[in-house]
């Protein structure tokens, strides 16, 4: 199994002086990235593919050395338009043959999170968290019955669903779906949807066969996406006590 980190974004959001990409922030002396990687070797994962862009060779410095999982550097120099890019530049292991992992970067999570994603049965499966506030931030997983019928941001009025959660980030695909991911970012980048997010994409595969993914719930286990100032402190005040706990 491979794994896909996205690490490229500015973080402008978080009004830092210091320039340096979210992942290597700290929570109790550890960054993101080190605990990322040092989670993702001790489920099996062999290699990690980092979409770097900010700040790379930061990144580079950090894993400099790092031979378990072994780290490769993916740029992506047109970072500051849409992550869709960062998949894009990626694409190379999205095509490995291998079950990939797909992860946002800037989320501190307890590790059961990611364990279970990786030992679920099913190839493909999306993590969902009922557990939310509503609001402009969350990427929300709409379900009917099981199978997903919206996955955004913003849900239509009148859509018909039963359950709804917000999406953690992280991802699993079997080598065909990540293959048809693959496929999918290269049409996005050639018909000109440059500046478009990542999860627009996976959007557009999980409706076109929401029979093939399935959704894991995992309510009740700690995580955060770093995004404000004030999820620095949330992460270290409520979830990094809740990880250790």
């Amino acid at each position: 199994m491979q794994a896909i980190l996205l690490a490229a974004g500015v973080g402008k959001r978080l009004n830092r002086t210091a320039p340096a990409p979210k992942c290597l922030l700290e929570f109790g002396g550890r960054s993101l990235l080190e605990r990322h990687l040092d989670n993702l070797a001790r489920l099996g994962v062999h290699q990690v593919n980092v979409c770097v862009g900010f700040e790379a060779a930061q990144v580079a410095r950090a894993v400099a050395g790092r031979t378990r999982p072994a780290v490769l550097l993916q740029p992506n120099p047109l970072y500051e338009l849409g992550s869709v890019l960062s998949l894009w530049c990626v694409r190379q292991a999205l095509a490995c043959g291998e079950d990939v992992l797909v992860m946002d970067a800037d989320v501190l999570y307890h590790p059961d999170i990611l364990a279970r994603l990786v030992a679920a049965p099913a190839p493909n499966c999306f993590l969902l968290d009922r557990d939310f506030v509503p609001g402009d931030e969350p990427v929300m997983i709409c379900l009917a019955g099981e199978r997903i019928v919206e996955f955004r941001k913003r849900v239509a009025s009148g859509l018909a669903y039963n359950r709804v959660g917000e999406s953690v980030g992280f991802f699993k695909f079997g080598p065909a779906m990540a293959l048809s991911l693959a496929t999918l970012v290269a049409r996005y980048v050639a018909d000109g949807r440059r500046t478009e997010p990542h999860e627009e994409a996976l959007r557009e595969l999980a409706l076109a066969d929401p029979a093939a993914i399935d959704v894991l719930d995992v309510t009740g286990l700690p995580w955060i996406e770093i995004d404000f100032p004030e999820d620095i402190e949330r992460a270290n005040t409520h979830i990094l006590p809740a990880i250790d706990a």
